[in-house]
C-alpha cells in the first residue's frame, strides 16, 4: 500500500486498522449480518433483498456513473455551492512564457484530464441508501465515495478513439464550504478537502478513500459474503499515479534509489526554457530546467524533486491547465518527450522520435491534457499534433512549414478550443486548425505600412479571451491584436478559424515587451476592498484580479510577485552564464561556484541555502577556485590572468591587489597541504608558483616545463618529510616536478621530468590513497587505461581497464576517507565527456567495480568531492548548473558482488567467455610455452606446472594476437615482477593462468585496432599516387622502422617482414631457428613492391581478412586481437 494511503489511517475515526485490522473485520461481518437480519425481518416478504454488486463492465458502469452525475448536477451546481467553473479561472499562457500564475489548483475543474493507462480496472456499485439505517448507513456512504474513485476507461476524443478516463468527482460535499480569499483563489476549510480538490477527479480521491482505504478493501474482499453476495474478487493496488495528491512526490522516501550515484540536488537553471508556477496549498512550487532534468522545486519546504529521463538537455516543457501533468522534450537524436505527473512525479507516457530532424524546439499541450503539439528544429520544420493518452505511436496530424516561415520558436494551443493553435517567431506569426486528422495553417502579412506604424519583431503571442482573438507582443512595445477574417459572403459557421488578420496595433510602452500571458477573468465582486492594487489605468474599467505569479530574468533569477501590493520575492538567483569553478569546504558541508558572469557563491549544501556571495563585475570570468587545506581561505583564477586569495568566509581579499603574472586564462589553481604555496596554471602550458612568506603572499616563479597543455597540477608530499612537492602531468606525456625547496625568487627550477607514456595521452592524475605500502600516483589516459605509477622511482607498476563508459576519463578525485580506522578499500571519483563514475580501489580491472550515469546533457566541465566522502559534485560548464550526486557505497559494494569473484568478471571480457575458442587457444598457448621453454628436441623427462616463466609472456602475448611494444613489455613483466616485493621482499619469477589472464585483459587495447587507424598512418606518412591511393615508398617504410620509434635493428626488420609474408619458417628465430638476415633480404626484395599501399600493407603484410569495398562500415571494423599469425 502507497505510503499517502497508510498515513491518513492512524486518524480513522474506527480506531487503529494497522494494529486491529482482523479486529475491525470480524466487527464488521457481525455488523453486517446482525443489519440485515433486522432488514429482512422489517421488510415485506415480496421485496427483493439488497443488493450491492462489484462490476467489470465498463458499459453498465458508464451508464449507472452518468445517471449518478444527472442527479448530482439536478441538485447542486457551482452557482449553488459558490464553486467557480473552469471558463473563469483558466490560464493561458505559452510554452515559451515566463510567467505563471497561482491559486488555479485549489480550484475542481470541471473538465477532468486524461488518464494514460489503460490497465485499471473499473468497478460500479449499485445501493439504495433509503433501505439502510443509520448504522449501517456511515459505511455505505464510504463504499459509495471509494466508487466514485475508481476511474472508468473512457475520455473525451475527437475522432472517438476509445481511452480511459473516469467519472467526474463531486469536489463540493455538505460537510466543506468554499471560499475567496484576496487574491480570488478558491480555498476549501479542511486542508485535505482542498489537496484532493486541487487534483483531477479521476486521480484524487475524497476523505473517505483516503483515510478509510484498508477498511474499503475489507469490503471489496469479501466482508460480504453469503449466498446472496457471492465473494467477489479483491481488486489490485491502486498505483501511485491514481492515488497521490498534491504532495505526494515530495514526501520523504517516496522512492527507494538504490544506484551508486543519486541526484539529490541541482543547482542552476535552462535560462532558455520557461520556468512554470506550480503552486498548490500556498506553497510556493516552481518547475523549472535544470540540464537534462526538469526540476520541481518546493520553497515551503526547501526540498526539489527531480525528473529524470533525457539524456540531453531539455529544450522545452509544457503543463496543462491545472499543473497536474507536465511534458518534456528534448533535442538529442532521439528526440523524446516524457510525460509526467506532478503529484506522484511517475512518467506515464514516453513518446519517441518525435523529430528525429533535429528534436523538438517548441512544444504545448491542451488546457484538459489531452493533446500535445511538437514544432521540429529541421530546416524544414514539422508541426505535430500528439494524443498521448492512446496507444496510438504516432501523431494524429502533421504538417511541413516551409524554410521561408523561418524557425517556429513557440507554439501554443487555444485554451477554450483544442483543434486551434498558433505558432511564431520574430518574424512570423502561425495559425493552425486542425479537424479528422488535418492540420491546416496560415501566416497573416503585417508590416509597418499596415498601420503605417512600425511593428517591431515579435516576441510570444497568447489566445485572448475572446476566443477568436490573439495579442502579440513586439519589441517596440505594441501589442497586436489578431481576429479571424470575415466576409459578407461568407457564413460565420463557414469561416475558417486559422485565417486571421491584424486587426488592431495598440503601444503600450517605449521599451520592448518581452512576456505577455492572459489571466482568468475572474469579477472584482470577489477581492477584499483592503487590497492595494495599483489605481492607474488608462482607461477606466472595473476592478479586477491580479493573482500572484512568477517571473524570470535572463541573468537566471526567479522572483515571485504577490499581487496584493505588488511585493517581490526572490526564489532563485543563480549563474547566467558558463559555470567551470566548484571547490569543496575541507571540513564543512559547503560549496563554491565561480562562473563567466563574475558571481561566486558559497552554498551550504546541507541546508540548501547560500552563505555568500561576491560579484567581481562585468568582464571578469571566473575560471576555477579552491580551498586549501584548513578552509580559511579560497583561491580564485580568472580568465584575464588575474589570481585572487581571499577569506574563504567573507571573500574579502587577503591581499591589497591580484596577482596578474600571465595574460591568458588560470586553468587550474591549488594550495599545498600546510598552505605555504599556491600554484597556478595559465597559458595551458606555464606554472606559476607564489609563496606566504611573512604573513604575506609574494610571487615566487613560474616555468614553462610542457609543450603541449597541461592536464593536472597538483601538490603532494615527500615520504621522509612533511616538505611540499608539485608536480604536472601535461599532453606532452611528460610527469615534471618542480624543485620548491631550491627554487630562489623568480626563477622556479624543475627537479625531474620523465616521459610515463609512449603513445597515449595522459588525461589526469592523482595521489593514490593510502590503502597500500607503496605510495602511487594513479593517471587516466586516452587509450582507457588506468596506471599506477611508484610516486619516487616514477616507474610504472601496473597498468588495469580504465572504465569505459564512452570516452575516457577527464578528471579525476579521490574520495575522501577516514584516517582513524585502518583503509583497506577505496573509492575514486571521475568524471567522462557527460558522464560522473564511481570506481572501487584497488584497482585491478574489473569492469564490475565501476559505474557510470549521465550527468549533464552536454559535457561536463569539473569534479569536487565533499570532505566526508558522501557527495560528488558535477559542473556542467555551458548549461550554468551543477548537480549534486549522494554516493551509495552500500549500492555500488552490491554491484560488485553481483559482478562475480575472481575470474568470472575477466571472463566475461573475453571473446566467448569461458568456454570460448579465446580461452582455449590461450590454454594451448600457455601449455606449450612451458614446452618450449623446456626446449621442443629435448629428450629430458619435462616438468608441467600451473605457471611459466615471466620470460615467456611476451611470446604468448603476441602469439594471442597482441603485439606490444618493448616498453608495454618491460612494464607488464615489472608489474609482476614487483607485485609481492614490498610484502615479502622477493621478486616474482614466473605466472599462473589466472593472473596471466588478467595481465592480457588490462594490457591488450581496450578497442583492439581499427583500419580507419592504419589509414590515418597512410594518410599521414604517405603520398597520393596515381591510383588515388595513399602509399608510402618501400625505402622510406624500411628507414621509418628502423629510425622511428622504438627502433629495430636491419635484421630484426628483415626478419619480421620475411615472416609475415611466409617466406621464413614460422616463428623464426623466436622458436630457436637460426635466421639469415641476408637471403631474407633478397626474397624481400623479390615479392615486394616499391610502393606500399594501406590495403597492401593491411591485407598482404600484416595478413588481416580482406575488407570489401562495398561495406558500409569500412572505416569502423575492428582487426582481432586474438588473430593468430
Amino acid at each position: 500500500m502507497a505510503e499517502s494511503e497508510q498515513d491518513p489511517t492512524e486518524d480513522a475515526p474506527g480506531g487503529d486498522l494497522e494494529t486491529s485490522e482482523s479486529e475491525d473485520l470480524q466487527e464488521l461481518l457481525k455488523n453486517v449480518k446482525e443489519h440485515f437480519d433486522q432488514e429482512e425481518k422489517m421488510q415485506p416478504e415480496s421485496s427483493a433483498p439488497i443488493e450491492i454488486q462489484l462490476s467489470s463492465d465498463r458499459e453498465n458502469a458508464t451508464e449507472k456513473d452518468s445517471e449518478n452525475d444527472i442527479e448530482k448536477d439536478s441538485t447542486s451546481t457551482p452557482e449553488d455551492t459558490g464553486q467557480l467553473t473552469t471558463e473563469s479561472t483558466v490560464i493561458q499562457a505559452s510554452p515559451s512564457i515566463e510567467l505563471g500564475f497561482e491559486g488555479l489548483e485549489s480550484i475542481s475543474t470541471a473538465e477532468l484530464s486524461p488518464i494514460p493507462s489503460a490497465d485499471v480496472e473499473s468497478h460500479s456499485v449499485e445501493n439504495e441508501e433509503n433501505t439502510l439505517d443509520n448504522d449501517f448507513g456511515e459505511q455505505l456512504k464510504v463504499e459509495e465515495q471509494f466508487d466514485q474513485d475508481q476511474p472508468e476507461v473512457s475520455a473525451p476524443t475527437s475522432n472517438d478513439v476509445q481511452l480511459t478516463s473516469a467519472p467526474e468527482m463531486d469536489s463540493v460535499s455538505s460537510s466543506q464550504n468554499t471560499g475567496q480569499d484576496d487574491l480570488g483563489a478558491v480555498s476549501l476549510e479542511k486542508d485535505k478537502q482542498m489537496r484532493v480538490a486541487s487534483a483531477p477527479a479521476r486521480l484524487g480521491p475524497d476523505d473517505a478513500f483516503c483515510d478509510d482505504v484498508s477498511f474499503l478493501q475489507d469490503i471489496c474482499c469479501g466482508a460480504l459474503v453469503g449466498p446472496d453476495y457471492p465473494m467477489a474478487e479483491c481488486p489490485p493496488d491502486p498505483s501511485l499515479v491514481n492515488t497521490a495528491i498534491c504532495d505526494t512526490v515530495f514526501e520523504e522516501n517516496t522512492y527507494i534509489k538504490q544506484n551508486s550515484l543519486n541526484l539529490v540536488w541541482t543547482f542552476g537553471l535552462n535560462r532558455e526554457t520557461p520556468v512554470y508556477a506550480l503552486h498548490i496549498d500556498n506553497q510556493r512550487i516552481i518547475l523549472y530546467a535544470s540540464s537534462h532534468t526538469a526540476v520541481m522545486n518546493n520553497f515551503s519546504i526547501s526540498r526539489q524533486h527531480l525528473l529524470l529521463g533525457h539524456c540531453s538537455p531539455l529544450s522545452c516543457i509544457a503543463v496543462s491547465g491545472n499543473r497536474r501533468w507536465v511534458a518534456t522534450a528534448d533535442q538529442s537524436p532521439e528526440s523524446l518527450v516524457i510525460v509526467w505527473d506532478t503529484f506522484s512525479g511517475i512518467p506515464v507516457q514516453t513518446l519517441f522520435d518525435c523529430h528525429p530532424e533535429g528534436g523538438v524546439g517548441a512544444m504545448a499541450m491542451t488546457q484538459d491534457a489531452k493533446y500535445l503539439a511538437t514544432v521540429g528544429t529541421g530546416t524544414v520544420q514539422r508541426v505535430s499534433i500528439w494524443d498521448w493518452t492512446s496507444e496510438n505511436k504516432g501523431p494524429l496530424c502533421s504538417v511541413d512549414l516551409s524554410p521561408a516561415f523561418g524557425p517556429q520558436t513557440c507554439v501554443l494551443f487555444n485554451p477554450e478550443d483544442n483543434t486551434e493553435l498558433l505558432s511564431n517567431n520574430k518574424t512570423e506569426v502561425v495559425f493552425y486548425s486542425w479537424k479528422e486528422n488535418q492540420l491546416e495553417f496560415a501566416s497573416p502579412i503585417l508590416t509597418d505600412q499596415t498601420f503605417n506604424k512600425i511593428v517591431g519583431l515579435y516576441s510570444q503571442s497568447v489566445f485572448h479571451l475572446i476566443p477568436s482573438q490573439v495579442l502579440t507582443a513586439t519589441s517596440a512595445g505594441n501589442l497586436v491584436i489578431w481576429d479571424t477574417a470575415q466576409t459578407p459572403q461568407i457564413q460565420s459557421d463557414a469561416v475558417k478559424s486559422y485565417k486571421k488578420k491584424a486587426l488592431k496595433l495598440v503601444n503600450l510602452q517605449n521599451d520592448s515587451i518581452t512576456v505577455v500571458t492572459v489571466s482568468d477573468s475572474q469579477p472584482a465582486s470577489r477581492a477584499s476592498e483592503k487590497t492595494s492594487y495599483p489605481s492607474e489605468s488608462t482607461i477606466s474599467a472595473p476592478q479586477f484580479v491580479v493573482r500572484n505569479f512568477v517571473i524570470t530574468t535572463v541573468d537566471a533569477t526567479v522572483a515571485h510577485v504577490t499581487g496584493d501590493g505588488c511585493k517581490l520575492q526572490i526564489l532563485l538567483q543563480e549563474h547566467s552564464a558558463a559555470l567551470h569553478a566548484i571547490a569543496c569546504h575541507p571540513a564543512q558541508p559547503l560549496i563554491c561556484m565561480g562562473s563567466y558572469c563574475g558571481l561566486l557563491k558559497v552554498w551550504n549544501y546541507e541546508k540548501k541555502k547560500p552563505i555568500c556571495s561576491r560579484l567581481f563585475g562585468t568582464g571578469n570570468y571566473i575560471q576555477c577556485v579552491t580551498y586549501n587545506k584548513e578552509g580559511s581561505l579560497l583561491g580564485v583564477g580568472l580568465t584575464d590572468g588575474c589570481v585572487y586569495i581571499l577569506d574563504a568566509l567573507s571573500l574579502n581579499d587577503e591581499c591589497p591587489e591580484p596577482f596578474q603574472y600571465a595574460k591568458d586564462a588560470i586553468t587550474q589553481i591549488t594550495f599545498s597541504h600546510e598552505s605555504s604555496y599556491l600554484a597556478t596554471v595559465d597559458s595551458k602550458t606555464t606554472v606559476t608558483v607564489f609563496m606566504l612568506r611573512e604573513k604575506n603572499w609574494v610571487y615566487l616563479g613560474r616555468q614553462n616545463a610542457h609543450f603541449k597543455p597541461i592536464q593536472t597540477l597538483m601538490f603532494g608530499v615527500y615520504l621522509d618529510s612533511n616538505q611540499p612537492r608539485l608536480l604536472s602531468l601535461g599532453e606532452d606525456r611528460f610527469l615534471v616536478e618542480y624543485n620548491l625547496a631550491n627554487s630562489p625568487e623568480d626563477d622556479l627550477l624543475i627537479l625531474s621530468s620523465d616521459r610515463i607514456e609512449q603513445s597515449a595521452i595522459p588525461m589526469c592524475m592523482a595521489w593514490y590513497p593510502p590503502i597500500t605500502k607503496e605510495s602511487f600516483i594513479v593517471t587516466a589516459n586516452q587509450q582507457y587505461k588506468l596506471k599506477l605509477y611508484n610516486a619516487t622511482t616514477k616507474m610504472c607498476r601496473k597498468t588495469v581497464l580504465s572504465p569505459t563508459y564512452g570516452s575516457p576519463l577527464r578528471k579525476m578525485e579521490i574520495l575522501p576517507f577516514s584516517s582513524d580506522s585502518e583503509l583497506k578499500m577505496g573509492y575514486l571519483a571521475y568524471i567522462t565527456d557527460d558522464k560522473v563514475g564511481l570506481q572501487t580501489l584497488p584497482l585491478d580491472g574489473n569492469p564490475h567495480k565501476s559505474c557510470a550515469l549521465i550527468c549533464h546533457g552536454n559535457t561536463v566541465s569539473t569534479i569536487a568531492c565533499s570532505y566526508d566522502g558522501s557527495y560528488i559534485f558535477t559542473a556542467g560548464g555551458d548549461d550554468c548548473t551543477v548537480h549534486m550526486w549522494k554516493v551509495d557505497l552500500k549500492a555500488h559494494t552490491a554491484v560488485t558482488v553481483l559482478g562475480g569473484e575472481d575470474l568470472i568478471p575477466f571472463y566475461g571480457l573475453l571473446e566467448g567467455g569461458r568456454d570460448g575458442e579465446l580461452f582455449k587457444e590461450m590454454e594451448n598457448y600457455f601449455y606449450y610455452s612451458q614446452l618450449r621453454y623446456q626446449r621442443i628436441g629435448s629428450m629430458e623427462t619435462r616438468g608441467v606446472s600451473t605457471h611459466i616463466p615471466l620470460q615467456e609472456i611476451p611470446f604468448v602475448m603476441r602469439a594471442l594476437g597482441f603485439y606490444p611494444t618493448e616498453k608495454e613489455i618491460e612494464d607488464m613483466l615489472n608489474e609482476v615482477k614487483f607485485s609481492k616485493y614490498v610484502d615479502t621482499g622477493k621478486y616474482v619469477t614466473d605466472i599462473d593462468l589466472g593472473d596471466f589472464i588478467k595481465l592480457f585483459i588490462n594490457h591488450r587495447p581496450t578497442f583492439g585496432m581499427t583500419v580507419s587507424e592504419l589509414q590515418h598512418t597512410f594518410d599521414v606518412l604517405g603520398y597520393e599516387n596515381e591510383n588515388e591511393e595513399k602509399a608510402v615508398d618501400l625505402g622510406e617504410l624500411l628507414q621509418l622502422l628502423q629510425n622511428g620509434g622504438e627502433c629495430m635493428a636491419e635484421g630484426e626488420v628483415a626478419e619480421c617482414l620475411s615472416t609475415l609474408l611466409g617466406l621464413n619458417p614460422e616463428g623464426g628465430s623466436s622458436e630457436l631457428i637460426t635466421f639469415d638476415a641476408k637471403s631474407a633480404s633478397v626474397l624481400l626484395e623479390q615479392h615486394l613492391p616499391q610502393e606500399i599501399t594501406s590495403e597492401l600493407f593491411v591485407n598482404e603484410i600484416l595478413g588481416f581478412p580482406r575488407v570489401l569495398s562495398e561495406s558500409p562500415c569500412v572505416e569502423e571494423m575492428t582487426i582481432p586481437e586474438a588473430a593468430s599469425t
